[in-house]
C-alpha cells in the first residue's frame, strides 16, 4: 500500500507521523511519500519536498513563492501519474492542499483531509471545494463532524492526537525538577511557530514580561521556542530593547515549559490543547496588522480563536486579538496574569475549570482511529474497482 501526503505545517509534521506509524501498525506493508517535514521522513517517508519549510500564512507571505507553490503541483501531479497512490491524506493547509486534492481527484486517487480547514470558523462557503475535491474528512474536535455531516460531507471524528502524543510523552523531570525548586513563580511565553507570528507577537510578550516584573519582581519567564533561529531572533529583540528581564529560552522543552509554568501567555494555535491536557492556565493572543484584522472581520464566522473555548463554548482561556497600540492589549493581560501569580485561590479556579473541561473532552487512540477509517476506506474502493 502507498499513501502519499501533503502536509504545510510544523504541527502536521508531528501528526502525520502518528498517523504513519499508526499505518503501519495496522498494515506492515505500506510505503509513504509527499511534501512535508523532518518527522514524516523519520518515518521513512519519501519527501518530494519539505514543504514544513514554507509555513507561510496571509497573502503577503504567499505570493512571493507563489512559482513555486505551481511547481510543486505539477510535481505531484507527474508523481500521481507515474507512481500512482492508493490514497492521498491531505493536513490543514488548505491554500495549497485544496490543489493537491484536485490533482488527486482528477488521477481517481481517493483524498483524505485529516485536520481539515477550518470551514465552520471562516468563510464557509469554501464547503463546495471538500464535496468536489474530498472523498472523506477526519474530523479532531467534537463540534467539526456534525457541522462537516449537515452539509452532506462524508465525514469520521477520530479525536485529536494531541492528546496520544502527551500521555506518551516521558518529560525530562529532572528539568522540571530545577525549576520547580526554586519556587519562583514561572511564567511560560510561547511566541509560535510561523516566523510572522514571532515577529509580530515576541514584542508584545516583551512588553508584557516587563510590566509582569513590575507588578511581581520574583517571576521567571520561560520561552518555549519552536527552533533555534527563532529563539536567537528573540534573544537579538531582547538585548535591542536594552531591558534586563529575568527570561530563559529554550528549544524543545515545551511540553516541559507548559507542565512546570504556573501560567502561560501563548500565540493562538493547536498547542492550547496542550495546556488544557496539563491544565495550565493560559491567556492566548494574536497580534496582526489592521488589512488582515479588517479581513477576518468580514471572513470569520466563530465565536473564538482558541480551541478550548470554541470546546467548551465560554471562556475557559483569555484571549485578546491585537491591533494597533502595543499597550491597550498589554494592558488587559498584565491584570490577569498578575492575578494568578500572585493569588493561589485565583489560579487552582483556572486550574479547575480546565480539570473539568479536560475530564469532558480529552481521548486517546486518534491516530489508530484515522489509520483505521483510511484503511477501510481504500479497501472498500479497491473492491469496487475490482
Amino acid at each position: 500500500m502507498h499513501v502519499f501526503f501533503s502536509v504545510g505545517e510544523p504541527s502536521g509534521d508531528a501528526y502525520a507521523s502518528c498517523l504513519m506509524r499508526a499505518l503501519r501498525t495496522a498494515r506492515t506493508e505500506v510505503r509513504f511519500s509527499g511534501f512535508g517535514g523532518p518527522r514524516m521522513q523519520a518515518e521513512g517517508c519519501h519527501l518530494l519536498y519539505p514543504l514544513t519549510e514554507l509555513a507561510l500564512m496571509g497573502l503577503t507571505a504567499i505570493v512571493p513563492h507563489l512559482r513555486h507553490f505551481f511547481r510543486l503541483l505539477k510535481q505531484a501531479e507527474q508523481f500521481f501519474a507515474e507512481d500512482r497512490p492508493d490514497a492521498v491524506v491531505l493536513l490543514d493547509y488548505p491554500g495549497f492542499n485544496w490543489w493537491v486534492a484536485r490533482r488527486a481527484k482528477a488521477a481517481g486517487i481517493p483524498v483524505f483531509y485529516y485536520f481539515p480547514p477550518q470551514l465552520w470558523a471562516w468563510a464557509p462557503w469554501r464547503i463546495r471545494r471538500m464535496r468536489r475535491h474530498v472523498d472523506h474528512v477526519l474530523t479532531t474536535l467534537p463540534f467539526e463532524a456534525p457541522w462537516y455531516a449537515a452539509r452532506g460531507i462524508r465525514v469520521r471524528d477520530v479525536g485529536h492526537p494531541i492528546f496520544d502524543d502527551i500521555r506518551q510523552q516521558v518529560l525530562d523531570t529532572a528539568w522540571i525538577d530545577h525549576f520547580r525548586s526554586r519556587q519562583q513563580p514561572l511564567v511560560a511565553l510561547l511566541p509560535g511557530s510561523r516566523d510572522q507570528e514571532v515577529h509580530y507577537n515576541w514584542p508584545l510578550m516583551l512588553d508584557v514580561a516587563a510590566r509582569l516584573v513590575e507588578a511581581e519582581p520574583r517571576v521567571q519567564f520561560l520561552v518555549a521556542c519552536y527552533k533555534p533561529a527563532y529563539q536567537e531572533w528573540c534573544e537579538r529583540q531582547l538585548r535591542e530593547s536594552k531591558r534586563t528581564l529575568p527570561i530563559q529560552f529554550f528549544v524543545g522543552k515545551t511540553s516541559e515549559i507548559i507542565e512546570v509554568a504556573d501560567c502561560s501567555l501563548m500565540v493562538s494555535g493547536s498547542t492550547s490543547l496542550e495546556m488544557l491536557a496539563r491544565a495550565t492556565p493560559t491567556v492566548v493572543i494574536y497580534r496582526c496588522g489592521w488589512i488582515f484584522y479588517a479581513i477576518a472581520r468580514l471572513l470569520v464566522t466563530c465565536a473564538s480563536m482558541t480551541l478550548p473555548n470554541l470546546i467548551a463554548g465560554r471562556s475557559v482561556m483569555p484571549e485578546f486579538l491585537s491591533v494597533g497600540p502595543r499597550h491597550a492589549t498589554t494592558d488587559q493581560v498584565v491584570p490577569i496574569l498578575k492575578r494568578w501569580i500572585t493569588d493561589a485561590d485565583a489560579r487552582q479556579v483556572a486550574v479547575d475549570e480546565l480539570r473539568s473541561l479536560r475530564r469532558d473532552v480529552m481521548r486517546t487512540g486518534a491516530a489508530a482511529r484515522a489509520a483505521e477509517a483510511i484503511l477501510q476506506a481504500v479497501s472498500v474502493a479497491v473492491r469496487r474497482a475490482a
